[in-house]
Formats: C-alpha cells, sequence, structure tokens
C-alpha cells in the first residue's frame, strides 16, 4: 500500500547512540540534555533566539495563546487542521473565520479587517502547505488595531521569505513535529516568539507554572521526553536532504499530472522558498475527486481530503460566517504521496492512474 505519508526514521544505530547517555543518567523528562540540545539546534537552524519544544504542535498552540492572554474573538482561517480551530475553542475564546484566497489557499488578507470587532484581540493564520500567508499586511493590521499575531506554521519547517525562516514572524509562531510532518520527534511541536517577556511566560506554563518550588503562574504538562527530543537529534542533519527528495517528487507531479483540468495551489509572494513537505490539487468537483480516490484504492494507493472539511463547516460550533471560496476548495482537494522513500515509477504511475480518469 502507497500512502499519502510515510514517516521518515533515521539509521537504529544512530538513534541507538544517542540512547545510551540516556541510559547511563536515568534522565528521561524534564527538561533534560537532549531536549535542550534540540532547542538550542533548532534555534541556529530557523535562525531564531528564542524557542521552546514541547509535546505536540496543539499544546503550542494552546501554550501561546494563554501566554498571549487572547480572549473574546480571534480571527482566523477556514482552511487547515481542525487543531487550529479547536484550540481557540479550547481556550475559550470564539474563532471569526475570514475566507481564504484563491491562490495559496491562506486567509485572504484582505478579509480580515472587516471582521474585527471591539471584542477581537488576535490574529491566528496558517501557511498552509508551507507557503506564507501575506504576513506583511498582516501585520500592518495587527498593528493598526492593537492585536496579537499568532502563525500556525506547522508545515514550515525549512520554508523562508525573504531568506528568513517563516517563524521568524509575529508575536509566536508554532510548530508541530508529528510523525507525519518533514521534520518529525515522532510526537512534538515548538514555539518560537520574539521578545523575552513571553518566552518567560511560555517556558513557565510548559512546566506547570513553577520552577523549583517556585509557584509562579498556572500552567500545564508540555514538556517533551529524551527519547523524543533523539529522534529530532538524529533528523535534523538530514532536513537538507529531505526537502531535496520531496521538491524531486513535486517535480513530477508538475512534469506528469493534467493541469488542464487539476489545480494546485501557488504564492504571489516573491523571494519565498518552500519545503514542498505536502502535494495537494483541487479537482474539478467533489465528485470527480471521489471517483479518483477510489480508483487509487483499488490500486493499493491512498490519498487524504487535507483539509477537510472547511472549519467554519464544523458540527460542534455553534455559529459560524460563510466561507464560500474555503468551502468549495476543501471538498475538491486531496494530497497526494509524498515521502522520502517513494519510487519516482510509483509517482508516474499515480500520475497516469490521476490523468487517465479524470
Amino acid at each position: 500500500m502507497i500512502n499519502v505519508t510515510k514517516t521518515y526514521l533515521p539509521p537504529k544505530a544512530e538513534y541507538d547512540a544517542l540512547l545510551q547517555s540516556v541510559w547511563d543518567s536515568s534522565w528521561i523528562t524534564n527538561n533534560g540534555p537532549m531536549v535542550q540540545r534540540l532547542e538550542e539546534e533548532l534555534k541556529a537552524y530557523l535562525g531564531v533566539k528564542y524557542l521552546l519544544y514541547v509535546n505536540n504542535g496543539t499544546i503550542a498552540i494552546q501554550l501561546a495563546l494563554k501566554a498571549l492572554d487572547l480572549h473574546g474573538e480571534i480571527i482566523t482561517t477556514p482552511f487547515s487542521y481542525c487543531a487550529t480551530t479547536t484550540s481557540i475553542l479550547w481556550e475559550n475564546c470564539t474563532p471569526v473565520f475570514a475566507d481564504i484566497e484563491p491562490v495559496s489557499f491562506n486567509i485572504d488578507a484582505n478579509k480580515i479587517e472587516a471582521l474585527i470587532t471591539k471584542k477581537t484581540t488576535g490574529i491566528m493564520a496558517t501557511h498552509v502547505y508551507g507557503r506564507p500567508c501575506d504576513m506583511m499586511k498582516i501585520e500592518k493590521i495587527a498593528l493598526k488595531h492593537n492585536l496579537k499575531v499568532i502563525y500556525d506554521a506547522a508545515h514550515t519547517f525549512g520554508s523562508t521569505l525573504n531568506g528568513k525562516s517563516l517563524v521568524s514572524y509575529g508575536d509566536v509562531s508554532t510548530l508541530s513535529f508529528h510523525a507525519t510532518k518533514l521534520f518529525h520527534t515522532v510526537e512534538g511541536g515548538a514555539i518560537v516568539c520574539q521578545n523575552e517577556e513571553i518566552y518567560r511566560k511560555l517556558y513557565l506554563q510548559r512546566m506547570f507554572g513553577h520552577e523549583g518550588d517556585e509557584h509562579y503562574m498556572m500552567g500545564i504538562n508540555g514538556k517533551s521526553s529524551e527519547f523524543h527530543a533523539a529522534m529530532g537529534l538524529c533528523i535534523l542533519p538530514k532536513i537538507e536532504e529531505l526537502i531535496r527528495r520531496r521538491t524531486e517528487i513535486a517535480d513530477l507531479y508538475n512534469q506528469h499530472l493534467n493541469f488542464e483540468v487539476l489545480k494546485k495551489p501557488n504564492t504571489y509572494l516573491d523571494n519565498t522558498n518552500f519545503n514542498n513537505a505536502y502535494y495537494a490539487v483541487v479537482f474539478k468537483s467533489e465528485a470527480q475527486l471521489l471517483k479518483i480516490t477510489s480508483v487509487l484504492k483499488a490500486n493499493e494507493i491512498n490519498i487524504r481530503r487535507y483539509f477537510y472539511p472547511s472549519l467554519n463547516k464544523l458540527n460542534y460550533l455553534k455559529e459560524t460566517n460563510p466561507c464560500p471560496i474555503s468551502e468549495d476548495i476543501s471538498v475538491r482537494v486531496a494530497s497526494l504521496p509524498s515521502y522520502y522513500d517513494l519510487a519516482n515509477e510509483d509517482i508516474i504511475r499515480i500520475c497516469n492512474l490521476i490523468n487517465e480518469n479524470l
């Protein structure tokens, strides 16, 4: 079976070698040396000053909301994974959806300002498939209205704008290091912020709100283990090779798929560099997508409706505003298989099966 993704695992001997020091010390959690080392190496790779490694990407968003003291309404995107919206709800805030623009599928910055009310305290945008939002416009709006900006940067590891990592922007950016991600620690995530005060709050909130015997604030258990950090330390040196291979895969899809019928997301921003962590295509209709899904599954190939549904249509939301572009794209989009050891001949076979059944 060819799945939409497959976790990259480093040579087991490399992982075992790192774990020997864990066995020697018996220090397996509570901000151990592997966690601290991973944080330093991630800061160096991403070119940022303040970064905290946490146990998953959803906790990262929840901690960001709490550290920025957001409440009331948060303007966000309807085209993202459900954790973007549910984290807002979990923190007792109200998501207000700004529709997406039809090129990159990112939040349409031109639709944000009309949604701002006296209850609005923040903007949370997602860099969809690793392509940057219009951050300059978003942050100009935020500055004008005294709002905080969080970027859900779960897809962005290795993506840049103007030569800087996408997590260099906003008040806070969050990353996911789930096993399905380009860079992973089995489970995990990170929070990047721009100033020491927010970093200190995040640091304490990740550790139950206390340091030693001194309790400073309410916190949660957001810390991760030495075993997870060791996985990240094994994979990080290979990240450029992993991005290179994903780019090769994207190039093959670009060459062989029928884009007279299909559509794919793109960007209108200059000076961008993508990690090609995902390869998404949009079909002419939902019926066509479901037909192709069935054909591929019969050939032992799985694709994924990602993202689906449009988040403003989640059945546990009470009231939401319509987002016609997101609602349309979400029923027609799917991510195709892309992972390090996916064979070129399999990529071409996937393309042929799709083209023959459009």
